[in-house]
């Protein structure tokens, strides 16, 4: 198997050598080596011919059918200016307060531009809204729907029964929501306004013991404040308490039919008291006289009704 040797004279790629003497005589240029010729475009404005195309495809239909208008853009309202002033403002400080801050300018900020894009369609709509309206109402085409108009509805009522679901849903939880939060504030509120009557009676009390101690060192003679406390408590003690006076009276009859506590044992025990008390002693025993002969207490007078004795009885009988 002999070698494959590829002949120069086959080849049509030059060599370096050749490249090289043929740059050096001026032959070849930088960068591509075939020249391209530059077709320079020209724009045509044919309006004769334009026109004539308009007129071909033109419907000249009524403007009902078309409701095309060219307007001016509407003036721009006072609240909204105001508003864009203040978000350029705020802009420019986000800007200026930031790390590597520069000059804002208003023209270069695209979220600026982008509201100002979004006013300027507004207020063109506007504008052709309010002119489309008047010539409507020239040509005599009703612009409102009547009262008495029922259209069908693009969405069924199993899927409108959802939403209304939904909307009661997030009503109800908006309720309870809000009766949670007024529970916590009447709470917040009944909390500070004990607070402040615990308070309000503890500089009471401080009040009238520094007055009690004026009165003891002989500083003061004056006991006038032991009335005006002693005033406020029986106005506090005539109110009826609700559940704390209940709880009161149970307390009270408990005490009294069982007692205050204390020692039971020997409790029933006679004592020089109890035995010189002869309230609970029968009277009527003192009334019957004493029979000395059979030791009893019988009176002597004879017993009405006696019942005959036995020999009597049946001498009786026969």
């Amino acid at each position: 198997m002999t070698d494959f040797v590829l002949n120069d004279s086959d080849t049509e790629v030059d060599s370096d050598e050749e490249l090289q003497e043929a740059f050096a005589k001026g032959l070849l240029k930088p960068g591509l080596n075939e020249e391209i010729e530059k077709i320079e475009k020209k724009y045509v404005n044919n309006v004769l011919e334009l026109k004539s195309k308009l007129k071909e495809f033109k419907l000249n239909l009524p403007w009902i059918e078309t409701l095309d208008l060219v307007t001016t853009v509407a003036p721009l309202a006072p609240d909204v200016a105001l508003q864009i002033q203040e978000t350029a403002q705020r802009r420019k400080n986000i800007k200026e307060n930031s790390r590597g801050h520069k000059d804002y300018d208003p023209t270069q900020d695209p979220v600026l531009n982008e509201f100002k894009r979004e006013n300027l369609i507004h207020r063109q709509a506007q504008s052709a809204v309010l002119e489309g309206i008047k010539k409507l109402k020239e040509l005599g085409v009703p612009t409102r729907r009547p009262d008495e108009y029922f259209a069908e509805m693009a969405k069924t009522d199993e899927h409108m029964q959802k939403v209304r679901k939904n909307l009661l849903a997030k009503q109800a939880a908006q309720a309870r929501l809000e009766k949670v939060r007024q529970l916590r504030d009447q709470k917040k509120i009944a909390k500070r306004v004990q607070i402040d009557a615990k308070l309000k009676q503890a500089a009471d009390k401080k009040h009238m013991l520094e007055q009690l101690k004026r009165v003891r060192k002989g500083k003061s003679a004056d006991l006038d404040f032991l009335e005006d406390n002693k005033g406020k408590n029986l106005k506090g003690k005539g109110k009826d308490k609700g559940p704390q006076n209940k709880a009161a009276k149970r307390r009270a009859l408990k005490d009294k039919k069982f007692g205050f506590g204390g020692k039971k044992k020997g409790s029933k025990l006679n004592t020089r008291e109890s035995s010189n008390q002869m309230d609970g002693f029968n009277s009527s025993a003192k009334k019957r006289p004493f029979n000395i002969k059979n030791k009893s207490f019988k009176p002597n007078s004879k017993k009405k009704n006696q019942r005959p004795g036995k020999s009597k009885r049946k001498n009786a009988k026969r």
